[in-house]
Protein backbone atom coordinates (compact mmCIF):
# COMPACT_ATOMS: atom_id res chain seq x y z
CA UNK A 1 0.00 0.00 0.00
CA UNK A 2 1.00 3.54 -0.90
CA UNK A 3 1.59 5.56 2.17
CA UNK A 4 1.44 9.23 2.63
CA UNK A 5 4.19 11.52 3.68
CA UNK A 6 2.92 13.97 6.28
CA UNK A 7 4.41 17.87 6.49
CA UNK A 8 3.97 19.84 8.89
CA UNK A 9 5.35 23.84 9.12
CA UNK A 10 3.46 25.77 11.58
CA UNK A 11 3.23 25.41 15.26
CA UNK A 12 0.77 22.85 16.40
CA UNK A 13 0.27 19.84 18.86
CA UNK A 14 0.41 15.81 17.73
CA UNK A 15 -1.36 13.28 19.85
CA UNK A 16 -2.85 9.47 19.38
CA UNK A 17 -6.68 9.06 19.84
CA UNK A 18 -8.68 5.68 18.26
CA UNK A 19 -5.41 4.88 16.23
CA UNK A 20 -5.26 8.52 14.46
CA UNK A 21 -2.73 11.05 14.38
CA UNK A 22 -4.39 13.94 15.95
CA UNK A 23 -2.89 17.49 14.81
CA UNK A 24 -3.96 20.52 16.93
CA UNK A 25 -3.05 24.41 15.49
CA UNK A 26 -1.79 26.19 18.19
CA UNK A 27 -3.21 29.30 16.82
CA UNK A 28 -6.52 28.13 15.76
CA UNK A 29 -7.45 25.15 17.88
CA UNK A 30 -8.67 23.49 14.47
CA UNK A 31 -8.03 19.83 14.68
CA UNK A 32 -7.59 17.27 11.79
CA UNK A 33 -6.48 13.56 12.06
CA UNK A 34 -4.91 11.04 10.18
CA UNK A 35 -5.32 7.18 10.05
CA UNK A 36 -1.81 6.13 11.76
CA UNK A 37 -1.43 3.00 9.22
CA UNK A 38 -1.57 5.77 5.96
CA UNK A 39 1.33 7.12 7.25
CA UNK A 40 5.05 6.28 5.78
CA UNK A 41 6.58 9.84 6.62
CA UNK A 42 6.03 12.74 9.06
CA UNK A 43 8.14 15.78 8.43
CA UNK A 44 7.86 18.08 11.56
CA UNK A 45 9.82 21.03 9.93
CA UNK A 46 8.75 23.69 13.02
CA UNK A 47 10.40 24.24 16.28
CA UNK A 48 7.08 24.53 17.89
CA UNK A 49 5.84 21.24 17.55
CA UNK A 50 4.90 19.43 20.64
CA UNK A 51 4.09 15.40 20.57
CA UNK A 52 3.61 13.34 22.82
CA UNK A 53 5.87 10.07 23.37
CA UNK A 54 2.67 8.01 22.04
CA UNK A 55 2.75 9.65 18.53
CA UNK A 56 6.28 8.22 18.57
CA UNK A 57 5.73 4.92 19.75
CA UNK A 58 2.79 4.26 17.49
CA UNK A 59 4.01 5.92 14.08
CA UNK A 60 7.75 3.51 15.05
CA UNK A 61 5.21 0.45 15.41
CA UNK A 62 3.73 0.87 11.72
CA UNK A 63 7.03 1.41 9.87
CA UNK A 64 6.67 5.18 9.50
CA UNK A 65 9.95 7.35 9.59
CA UNK A 66 9.47 10.48 11.56
CA UNK A 67 11.69 13.16 9.89
CA UNK A 68 12.83 16.21 12.07
CA UNK A 69 14.07 19.51 10.62
CA UNK A 70 16.70 21.69 12.37
CA UNK A 71 16.40 25.45 12.56
CA UNK A 72 17.28 26.03 8.99
CA UNK A 73 14.20 24.28 7.90
CA UNK A 74 16.93 21.19 6.71
CA UNK A 75 15.94 17.67 7.55
CA UNK A 76 18.65 16.75 10.29
CA UNK A 77 17.52 13.28 12.00
CA UNK A 78 15.22 10.62 11.75
CA UNK A 79 13.16 7.95 14.11
CA UNK A 80 12.31 4.77 12.92
CA UNK A 81 11.79 1.43 14.23
CA UNK A 82 14.58 -0.93 15.35
CA UNK A 83 13.02 -4.02 13.97
CA UNK A 84 10.73 -3.50 10.80
CA UNK A 85 11.17 -7.71 9.96
CA UNK A 86 10.04 -10.73 11.35
CA UNK A 87 13.25 -12.28 10.86
CA UNK A 88 15.44 -9.83 11.61
CA UNK A 89 18.17 -11.47 13.26
CA UNK A 90 18.71 -13.83 10.47
CA UNK A 91 18.80 -11.29 7.93
CA UNK A 92 21.19 -9.15 10.22
CA UNK A 93 23.30 -12.28 10.58
CA UNK A 94 24.00 -12.36 6.81
CA UNK A 95 24.29 -8.82 6.53
CA UNK A 96 27.26 -9.03 8.99
CA UNK A 97 28.94 -12.10 7.54
CA UNK A 98 29.60 -10.26 3.94
CA UNK A 99 32.68 -11.24 2.21
CA UNK A 100 34.58 -8.70 0.54
CA UNK A 101 34.36 -9.89 -2.73
CA UNK A 102 30.49 -9.56 -2.47
CA UNK A 103 30.49 -6.56 -0.96
CA UNK A 104 33.01 -5.32 -3.91
CA UNK A 105 30.44 -6.99 -6.46
CA UNK A 106 27.62 -5.56 -5.00
CA UNK A 107 29.45 -1.74 -5.19
CA UNK A 108 30.07 -1.94 -8.81
CA UNK A 109 26.21 -2.79 -9.53
CA UNK A 110 25.55 -0.03 -7.66
CA UNK A 111 27.58 2.71 -9.51
CA UNK A 112 26.88 1.24 -12.55
CA UNK A 113 22.90 1.65 -11.79
CA UNK A 114 23.54 4.97 -10.67
CA UNK A 115 25.34 6.13 -13.55
CA UNK A 116 22.65 4.31 -15.82
CA UNK A 117 19.91 7.10 -14.46
CA UNK A 118 22.30 9.55 -14.62
CA UNK A 119 22.61 8.56 -18.27
CA UNK A 120 18.13 8.43 -18.46
CA UNK A 121 17.92 11.64 -16.23
CA UNK A 122 19.97 13.89 -19.15
CA UNK A 123 18.90 12.52 -22.12
CA UNK A 124 15.13 12.85 -20.81
CA UNK A 125 16.25 16.36 -20.51
CA UNK A 126 17.51 17.01 -23.87
CA UNK A 127 20.99 16.94 -22.24
CA UNK A 128 24.15 14.82 -23.95
CA UNK A 129 24.38 11.84 -22.10
CA UNK A 130 26.72 10.08 -24.71
CA UNK A 131 29.89 10.45 -22.42
CA UNK A 132 28.62 8.76 -19.33
CA UNK A 133 28.51 5.67 -21.62
CA UNK A 134 32.15 4.80 -21.32
CA UNK A 135 32.33 5.52 -17.72
CA UNK A 136 29.36 2.91 -17.18
CA UNK A 137 30.81 0.70 -18.91
CA UNK A 138 34.38 0.99 -17.27
CA UNK A 139 33.35 0.29 -13.75
CA UNK A 140 35.19 -2.73 -12.46
CA UNK A 141 34.77 -4.60 -8.97
CA UNK A 142 34.29 -2.21 -6.15
CA UNK A 143 34.81 0.63 -8.50
CA UNK A 144 38.19 0.81 -8.37
CA UNK A 145 38.88 3.38 -11.15
CA UNK A 146 36.71 5.86 -9.39
CA UNK A 147 34.26 5.78 -12.57
CA UNK A 148 31.33 7.10 -9.92
CA UNK A 149 33.53 10.41 -9.89
CA UNK A 150 34.65 10.83 -12.95
CA UNK A 151 30.87 10.19 -13.89
CA UNK A 152 29.60 12.80 -11.37
CA UNK A 153 31.81 15.88 -12.97
CA UNK A 154 30.42 14.78 -16.81
CA UNK A 155 27.01 14.80 -15.14
CA UNK A 156 26.72 18.27 -13.12
CA UNK A 157 28.59 19.83 -16.11
CA UNK A 158 25.92 18.68 -18.70
CA UNK A 159 22.51 18.44 -16.25
CA UNK A 160 23.16 22.10 -15.30
CA UNK A 161 24.94 23.63 -18.21
CA UNK A 162 27.81 25.17 -16.25
CA UNK A 163 31.26 23.93 -16.21
CA UNK A 164 32.25 25.52 -13.16
CA UNK A 165 29.38 23.62 -10.98
CA UNK A 166 30.34 22.44 -7.72
CA UNK A 167 27.99 20.01 -5.73
CA UNK A 168 28.25 21.04 -2.39
CA UNK A 169 25.77 19.95 0.95
CA UNK A 170 25.72 23.57 1.79
CA UNK A 171 24.76 26.69 -0.63
CA UNK A 172 22.42 28.49 -2.54
CA UNK A 173 20.14 26.76 -5.81
CA UNK A 174 20.56 24.16 -7.05
CA UNK A 175 22.02 22.80 -4.09
CA UNK A 176 19.63 23.71 -1.52
CA UNK A 177 17.02 22.05 -3.55
CA UNK A 178 19.17 19.15 -4.17
CA UNK A 179 20.34 18.75 -0.09
CA UNK A 180 16.07 18.68 0.54
CA UNK A 181 15.73 15.75 -1.64
CA UNK A 182 18.47 13.55 -0.94
CA UNK A 183 17.62 13.82 2.82
CA UNK A 184 13.87 12.53 2.00
CA UNK A 185 15.22 10.22 -0.07
CA UNK A 186 17.81 8.71 2.62
CA UNK A 187 14.71 8.57 4.84
CA UNK A 188 13.07 6.29 2.56
CA UNK A 189 15.80 3.99 2.12
CA UNK A 190 16.38 3.71 5.98
CA UNK A 191 12.39 3.20 6.17
CA UNK A 192 12.72 0.03 3.65
CA UNK A 193 16.00 -0.95 4.68
CA UNK A 194 14.22 -1.80 8.02
CA UNK A 195 11.33 -3.10 6.51
CA UNK A 196 13.60 -5.91 4.97
CA UNK A 197 15.52 -6.43 8.71
CA UNK A 198 18.89 -4.72 7.24
CA UNK A 199 20.67 -2.92 9.96
CA UNK A 200 20.80 0.43 8.04
CA UNK A 201 24.51 1.11 9.88
CA UNK A 202 26.52 -1.64 8.23
CA UNK A 203 26.87 -0.53 4.88
CA UNK A 204 28.59 -1.91 1.89
CA UNK A 205 30.99 0.84 0.61
CA UNK A 206 30.38 3.32 2.95
CA UNK A 207 32.08 2.68 6.81
CA UNK A 208 32.22 5.98 8.53
CA UNK A 209 32.17 5.21 12.08
CA UNK A 210 30.53 8.55 12.88
CA UNK A 211 27.72 7.98 10.34
CA UNK A 212 24.65 5.66 11.55
CA UNK A 213 23.26 5.01 7.60
CA UNK A 214 26.06 3.89 5.67
CA UNK A 215 24.08 1.10 3.59
CA UNK A 216 21.14 3.92 3.33
CA UNK A 217 24.09 6.36 1.71
CA UNK A 218 25.31 2.98 -0.53
CA UNK A 219 21.62 1.83 -1.57
CA UNK A 220 20.25 5.67 -2.18
CA UNK A 221 22.87 6.36 -4.49
CA UNK A 222 21.54 5.21 -8.38
CA UNK A 223 17.63 6.78 -6.49
CA UNK A 224 19.78 10.62 -6.12
CA UNK A 225 19.02 11.00 -9.93
CA UNK A 226 15.09 10.87 -9.53
CA UNK A 227 15.96 13.83 -6.85
CA UNK A 228 17.86 15.58 -9.28
CA UNK A 229 14.88 15.25 -11.98
CA UNK A 230 12.46 16.76 -9.38
CA UNK A 231 14.94 19.59 -8.74
CA UNK A 232 15.19 20.36 -12.42
CA UNK A 233 11.21 20.34 -12.75
CA UNK A 234 10.80 22.74 -9.70
CA UNK A 235 13.31 25.06 -11.02
CA UNK A 236 11.65 25.20 -14.09
CA UNK A 237 7.84 25.99 -12.28
CA UNK A 238 9.68 28.81 -10.06
CA UNK A 239 11.16 32.20 -11.52
CA UNK A 240 12.86 32.45 -7.93
CA UNK A 241 13.80 29.73 -5.43
CA UNK A 242 15.40 31.54 -1.71
CA UNK A 243 17.79 30.33 -0.28
CA UNK A 244 15.40 29.35 2.49
CA UNK A 245 13.44 27.41 0.53
CA UNK A 246 9.36 27.90 0.87
CA UNK A 247 6.95 25.52 2.14
CA UNK A 248 5.52 24.83 -1.28
CA UNK A 249 8.82 24.03 -2.73
CA UNK A 250 9.73 21.69 0.22
CA UNK A 251 6.07 20.29 -0.05
CA UNK A 252 7.23 19.71 -4.02
CA UNK A 253 10.07 17.94 -3.15
CA UNK A 254 8.78 15.71 -0.72
CA UNK A 255 6.62 14.12 -3.92
CA UNK A 256 9.76 12.88 -4.95
CA UNK A 257 8.05 9.18 -2.88
CA UNK A 258 5.45 9.32 -5.14
CA UNK A 259 7.33 9.70 -8.35
CA UNK A 260 6.88 7.02 -10.82
CA UNK A 261 9.45 4.74 -12.06
CA UNK A 262 10.25 1.60 -14.22
CA UNK A 263 10.88 -1.68 -13.47
CA UNK A 264 10.56 -3.44 -16.69
CA UNK A 265 8.22 -1.98 -18.16
CA UNK A 266 6.19 -2.18 -14.69
CA UNK A 267 5.43 1.47 -13.38
CA UNK A 268 4.89 2.26 -9.42
CA UNK A 269 5.66 4.64 -7.35
CA UNK A 270 9.01 5.39 -5.65
CA UNK A 271 8.35 5.06 -2.33
CA UNK A 272 7.24 1.03 -3.32
CA UNK A 273 9.93 0.55 -5.72
CA UNK A 274 12.82 1.17 -2.42
CA UNK A 275 11.47 -1.50 -0.95
CA UNK A 276 11.59 -3.64 -3.81
CA UNK A 277 14.83 -2.45 -3.75
CA UNK A 278 16.01 -3.48 -0.08
CA UNK A 279 13.76 -6.92 -0.40
CA UNK A 280 16.31 -7.78 -3.93
CA UNK A 281 19.79 -6.95 -1.48
CA UNK A 282 18.42 -9.13 1.08
CA UNK A 283 18.22 -11.94 -1.59
CA UNK A 284 21.84 -11.36 -2.86
CA UNK A 285 23.14 -10.79 0.76
CA UNK A 286 21.44 -14.35 1.17
CA UNK A 287 22.60 -15.69 -1.84
CA UNK A 288 19.38 -16.64 -3.62
CA UNK A 289 19.90 -13.53 -6.54
CA UNK A 290 22.62 -11.96 -8.23
CA UNK A 291 21.57 -8.10 -8.64
CA UNK A 292 20.06 -5.36 -7.27
CA UNK A 293 17.17 -4.76 -8.37
CA UNK A 294 16.57 -0.88 -9.30
CA UNK A 295 14.64 1.32 -11.38
CA UNK A 296 14.85 3.79 -14.14
CA UNK A 297 13.24 6.91 -14.43
CA UNK A 298 12.33 6.17 -17.96
CA UNK A 299 10.00 4.27 -19.87
CA UNK A 300 11.37 0.88 -20.97
CA UNK A 301 10.77 1.43 -24.60
CA UNK A 302 12.85 4.83 -24.22
CA UNK A 303 15.88 2.58 -22.26
CA UNK A 304 16.61 0.97 -25.05
CA UNK A 305 17.77 3.95 -27.41
CA UNK A 306 20.78 4.22 -24.18
CA UNK A 307 22.51 1.05 -25.31
CA UNK A 308 22.49 1.83 -29.05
Amino acid sequence: MLKRTVFISSPCSLSVRLRQLVIRDAVSGETVSRPLEDIGFLVLEHQQITATVTVFQELIEHNAAVIICNAAHMPAGMCTSFSGNTVQQEVVQYQISMSLPLRKRLWQQIVQAKIYNQMCVLRLLGRNYSLLKKEFREVRSGDATNREGIAAKIYWRELFQQADFVRERFGDVPNNLLNYGYAVLRAGITRALVGSGLLPVIGIHHSNKYNSFCLADDIMEPYRPFVDLMTMAVIERHTEIPSDLTPQIKGELLQILTMDCCFQRNRRPLMIALSQTTASLVRCIKAEAQKIDYPEPIEEDEVSALDQ
